[in-house]
């Protein structure tokens, strides 16, 4: 289906959908002193936004030591909102709601992403929803345009 011919409806769960998968892309491909981020994604049926306040959970070994705990036993684990389009960015009971479930899990920080087609991938560390912050501040060594280039020329050879 052509774009132009979407509902209103139709082009929101588009925008929803590939702001999701920007934002994996983004951090499965970005990477700390060369350790990569896995990410669990929490979608509903048929691929939608499921119920509950974290879309993604990006999580990778850390390499640094801590007392008594060996190299690599240890997890940094960041949540993540992800907004596409003129999604509305969360509220303060939901900003409060994140803030619980981190610490709970004990995660080490709240992101939240916003796509929007055309544009960069924008971060923020919640609970700032003003300050955009680099996403190779969060998950390290982000992927040169030229590597973007290649993966995507790759990708168009394949199809």
């Amino acid at each position: 289906m052509e774009q132009s011919t979407l509902t209103p409806a139709e082009k929101a769960l588009r925008t929803a959908k590939w702001a999701r998968i920007m934002t994996k892309w983004l951090i499965t491909r970005s990477s700390k002193g060369g350790v990569k981020w896995q990410v669990v994604s929490f979608n509903g049926p048929a691929g939608q936004e499921s119920k509950g306040v974290v879309d993604m959970i990006a999580i990778r070994k850390k390499h640094r030591s801590t007392e008594g705990i060996p190299v690599g036993d240890l997890f940094e684990i960041v949540l993540v909102q992800v907004k596409g389009g003129n999604a509305k960015f969360p509220t303060a009971r939901d900003v409060a709601r994140l803030e619980a479930v981190r610490k709970h899990h004990r995660a080490d920080r709240v992101v939240l992403t916003e796509w929007k087609q055309g544009r960069k991938l924008c971060c923020y560390l919640l609970p700032d929803m003003k300050t955009l912050v680099p996403a190779s501040e969060v998950f390290g060594k982000t992927p040169s345009a030229k590597q973007v280039e290649n993966e995507l020329a790759a990708a168009s050879s394949a199809a």
